[in-house]
Formats: C-alpha cells, sequence, structure tokens
C-alpha cells in the first residue's frame, strides 16, 4: 500500500502528484481499453506532467496534442501515437506537425484543402523511401475532419464546444463528403466532465448525422471530457457504448480524457503568509487562485481543502487569498477547526489536472514546484521555478 503524502516534507508552493494515485487510474483506463476494446489516449491540454508519463505511456496508446508544442512534448515524453489536432493550423508550424504526427485532425474542410497536397506528398515520400530500401517502414499520417456532433449537454458555456455559432468542427450543413477522399476518420467533441450517458446520447446524435460516411473511414475519435475516474462515472456504459460502435461500424474508436488521468491524483500545497481583518479574517497564502488554480474563478468551482468545511461550520472562518494585487484573487471561505497562524500549510485537493498547463506568472510570483510522491514514500522535488521563467517570457 502507498504510504500517505507527508506534507511537512513539501516545499510551498507546490503541486504534488502521487505515484500511487496516478497508478489507480490507469488501471481503471486500462479496463476499459481491454474490455471495449477502444484506445485511449492522453489529452495533454488537461494533463501534461510529463515526469509521470513513465508511467502514462506503459498502459495509454499515446497522447494527443492542440499545438506544435504539445505534439512535441507527446513525441519526445510519451512516445507512442501523436494525435494533433488544431482549430487552425499555420503554414509556418504545418510543416513540422507533419513530421510528428500519426494522426493529423483538421478543423474544417478548408484546412484539409490548404494542407492536403503536403499530406500526400509525405505519404508518397515515405513509400518511395521504403521501397527504396532506406530501412525504415513507410511512415503513413492518418487525418481526420472534426465534426459538430449536434448535442451538448455542457453547462458552462466557456467549455462547451457545440454552443450556437461554434468554431469547433464541422456542421452537418457544411460538411463536404466529395472532399474525403485521403480523410481516414471523423472526430468529434461535446463533453467536458460528462458521464457516459452524455456520451451515449452524443454518439447517437453523431450517428444520426455523420453516420452515412463512415463506411471506408478506418476510425472515430470519441474526443476528450469523459470524467471516466470520477466517483460514480458509469463505466460499464461508457465499455458498452465504445465496444458497441466499434463492432456495428468496424471501425477503430478513440477516447483522448485529460482531466480522467489526472484526476485526484494530487494536490497543490501552501502556506500562511500572514492574516488580516476587514469585517472578516482574511487569511494570505503563498499561492493564487487567478495565477495557479485559475478554474476556480473560470468555472467557478470552491476547491476542497483538506481538513476545513464550509464557512460557520467549524470554529474558526476565513477568507483565503492569493499572493497578486488583483481584487478578485480570492479562493474562497472556508473555517477550519483551530486558528490558522502563519506557516500553516494548506492542502488543496484534486489540483493536477487543468492546473500546471494554465497556471501563469501573472505579478511576477514564482510557478508553484513541481513534485512527485512516490508509493514508497519519497518526495522528489522535480523542477523548481525561479525568476529567468517569469523574465524570459516577458521580453
Amino acid at each position: 500500500m502507498a504510504k500517505p503524502l507527508d506534507v511537512s516534507l513539501v516545499p510551498t508552493p507546490a503541486y504534488v502528484l502521487e505515484e500511487g494515485l496516478l497508478k489507480r487510474n490507469l488501471k481503471l483506463l486500462d479496463r476499459v481499453q481491454k474490455e471495449s476494446g477502444g484506445k485511449i489516449i492522453l489529452a495533454l491540454k488537461g494533463f501534461a506532467f510529463w515526469s509521470s508519463f513513465k508511467w502514462v505511456r506503459e498502459v495509454l496508446h499515446g497522447a494527443t496534442a492542440s499545438s506544435l508544442h504539445e505534439a512535441r512534448l507527446a513525441k519526445e515524453e510519451m512516445r507512442k501515437e501523436v494525435h494533433v489536432y488544431s482549430v487552425a493550423f499555420t503554414d509556418r508550424e504545418f510543416p513540422e506537425v507533419l513530421t510528428i504526427a500519426d494522426h493529423i485532425v483538421f478543423n474544417s474542410f478548408g484546412q484539409w484543402r490548404r494542407f492536403k497536397p503536403q499530406v500526400m506528398a509525405a505519404r508518397k515520400a515515405s513509400e518511395e523511401a521504403a521501397r527504396a530500401g532506406s530501412g525504415k517502414p513507410a511512415r503513413y499520417v492518418s487525418c481526420g475532419i472534426r465534426v459538430n456532433p449536434g448535442h451538448s449537454e455542457v453547462k458552462t458555456p466557456l467549455y462547451d464546444p457545440c454552443y450556437v455559432n461554434s468554431r469547433l468542427g464541422v456542421t452537418r450543413d457544411e460538411f463536404r463528403p466529395e472532399e474525403l477522399d485521403g480523410i481516414d476518420g471523423l472526430h468529434f467533441h461535446a463533453h467536458c466532465g460528462n458521464d457516459s450517458d452524455t456520451l451515449e446520447r452524443v454518439v447517437a446524435s453523431f450517428e444520426e448525422r455523420f453516420g452515412a460516411f463512415l463506411p471506408g473511414l478506418k476510425w472515430v475519435n470519441f474526443g476528450g471530457g469523459h470524467h471516466i475516474t470520477k466517483e460514480g462515472y458509469d463505466v460499464e456504459r461508457l465499455i458498452r457504448v465504445v465496444k458497441g460502435f466499434r463492432e456495428k461500424h468496424g471501425l477503430d474508436v478513440y477516447v483522448e480524457p485529460g482531466e480522467a488521468v489526472g484526476w485526484r491524483t494530487g494536490t497543490l500545497v501552501s502556506s500562511v503568509v500572514d492574516i488580516v481583518r476587514n469585517g472578516m479574517d482574511i487569511a494570505i497564502l503563498d499561492t493564487s487562485a487567478t495565477a495557479h488554480m485559475p478554474d476556480t474563478l473560470e468555472m467557478p468551482y470552491r476547491p476542497e481543502i483538506r481538513g476545513a468545511d464550509e464557512p460557520g461550520k467549524l470554529a474558526h472562518t476565513y477568507r483565503l487569498g492569493g499572493l497578486t494585487c488583483l481584487a478578485g484573487d480570492v479562493i474562497g471561505d472556508y473555517s477550519f477547526p483551530q486558528a490558522l497562524r502563519i506557516g500553516d500549510k494548506l492542502v488543496f485537493e484534486d489540483m493536477i489536472h487543468y492546473t500546471i498547463v494554465k497556471n501563469t506568472t501573472f505579478n511576477g510570483i514564482s510557478l508553484p514546484s513541481l513534485c512527485l510522491w512516490t508509493e514508497d514514500g519519497k518526495l522528489e522535488v522535480v523542477r523548481e521555478f525561479g525568476y529567468d521563467d517569469y523574465k524570459l517570457r516577458n521580453g
């Protein structure tokens, strides 16, 4: 059994990923793959803590990227299948993407027309080199089109890929079946932390609109946002949906969660650096909502703190504020069993996904360190950030 995190060893602020918790998630995802026949790939937009990829790549089929830099990270650190989707590829970056990606998904037929000549030329050159005895197998870059499945149940518009007039994916009205030559698959994404009942309805909508174009294709990508590892998620239904679709259409099925890989795999540990009063007690922490856990303001949502409760429930209530000068850099109001003191450490639960990938150096405050807590009870400080990390991105 993995040893519990010793918070006293953690330098603050710091994100701490726990090996045992990540492996727990990977075990469940591996079961989904084996029982459904689907292939799960990691969405780097939600979880890119690459020091942990030594465990992730043992289970998942690869990673999906939304930019050239993510694609490079997938190639260098996951070292398996590299899938790349972009809202719009640029002439400057696409040639390098083409040398990295195994799958490329285009957001429009206009983008496919623009870059198809490069794709076809790369396929041909690779085949010719293989026939000529280069010693390397022909490298085939599989391409797809992202479509809008016409169904959404995401409650927060900021995170809804299928809201009215969305720029993401081709609608049925704009779909061009006559331009599918060279296309191997379709991709849709309509989730944000949804259960598998939503997926079942999205798949039905997708089949109704685009099912006629599936014969002759090789794969369909069900996108991300599937909350597979959350307690209460209907894993059995997910397995049925993926397996049923595969068997019905004879296609490979990809699922690309990010949050589900990093879900509840670690914490953000922070220290109290000051306590002030303005109508109530306010504790200032060495972290920041806006810089280090931005989704607490964007979603918004209230992060869970170990040992704390709703305001007024326990003996001592505090408003928790961050280090930046932003007036709204407030994490929320919490109560604690004992009065907080300067130097006390607070543990914010579930702070590995969509934090490290989105944090900033706003106000020049340091980024939290990145740490691993191993199953045998050792803290590894993977990365500490300093002045150069701030300076070099601002000039």
